[in-house]
Parts: structure tokens; C-alpha cells; sequence
């Protein structure tokens, strides 16, 4: 299934969801299987700890947010594709962001645990069927659908990529 083919596009997500090819929802999730794909491990390994902005996460910060998020939306998707109604919260992300401590790993270690996590996800959305891509529930206060979380999924690297390229590059320089 595509992004086109999501029944309805949920507020807020739209902007993960807009990142994301039209492509099948497998194909976008293999394609950024690995964080190197997006911007390569030595260009963070040279930004160590820096920060464009006093109260900016460092990129091993956005990094362990990305990881965290995937697992999250993972989750999410799980329990969407087995019909569960419950309504599911939300997340901290800026506690999460305070307490992973993911300055202590490294750009190598985050990169990999990524990986993992991605191919985790790879292996769940595999095994569901059209049916389970198209249940829905809530989740944030959002009605989202399974498909939907994919490409959250697929935009949120993007997403974040796009603003390590936007403001810590520049620091490079």
C-alpha cells in the first residue's frame, strides 16, 4: 500500500506523513533502514556535541529521539493492526530527550541500534495484511491509521535529517 491509499491523514502527522514518496509503505521503510542513507555517520561524528542554539538537542540527542520514536510508532502500529480501540497517549519527548543520556554512545552505537530498530519494524509491518494497514485508532489524541504510522515512520528520520542539514551542517563551516 502507498501513502495515497491512507484513508485519512491524520493532523499533525501530515507533516512526517508529507515527507514520505508515494511508494509502497515497505519500500519506504527498507529504503531508510539505515540512518547512513540520510546523512552519513562521519559528518555527526565532526559535530561531537555541538548545539546551533543553547537549548538545542545535539545530534546523538535527535539520533536516540529518532530511535525512540520509532519504537514508539511501532508500538502503536502493533496494537492498531490487532484492532486494540484502547486510546494511546502520547510521549515526553523533551523528558525523554533529558534522561537517555545519549551523549555518553556514540555515532557508530546509535546508528546501529537505528538499524535494528528499523529492521524490527521492517519485520512487523511485513507481516500485516491490507486489512491491518487500514485499522485505525487514536493515538495522541489523533485518529491514525496502521499505513499512516509507516510513513510517520519514514518522514520523521526525514524530518530530522532535513534539520541536521539545516542547522548543525552550517556549524562546519
Amino acid at each position: 500500500m502507498t501513502k495515497s491509499e491512507i484513508p485519512v491523514m491524520p493532523k499533525f502527522f501530515d507533516r512526517y506523513i508529507n515527507l514520505a514518496d508515494n511508494t509502497l509503505v515497505m519500500d519506504a521503510l527498507t529504503q531508510g533502514a539505515s540512518f547512513e542513507n540520510l546523512i552519513p555517520a562521519k559528518t555527526l561524528e565532526a559535530l561531537g556535541d555541538l548545539r546551533y542554539a543553547p537549548d538545542k538537542w545535539t545530534v546523538k540527542d535527535i539520533l536516540q529521539h529518532v530511535i525512540d520514536t520509532e519504537r514508539i510508532m511501532s508500538y502503536r502500529a502493533l496494537r492498531l493492526s490487532r484492532n486494540d480501540k484502547t486510546p494511546l497517549p502520547g510521549f515526553d519527548e523533551e523528558l525523554f530527550g533529558q534522561t537517555a543520556q545519549a551523549n555518553r554512545r556514540s555515532i557508530p552505537d546509535l546508528y546501529d541500534e537505528y538499524a535494528d530498530v528499523r529492521q524490527s519494524t521492517i519485520r512487523l509491518f511485513d507481516s500485516f495484511d491490507e486489512e491491518m494497514l487500514l485499522r485505525s485508532g487514536t493515538c495522541s489524541n489523533q485518529t491514525i491509521s496502521v499505513i499512516a504510522l509507516g510513513f510517520v515512520l519514514v518522514g520523521h528520520a526525514t524530518h530530522h535529517a532535513n534539520i541536521i542539514n539545516d542547522r548543525y551542517l552550517p556549524l562546519l563551516a
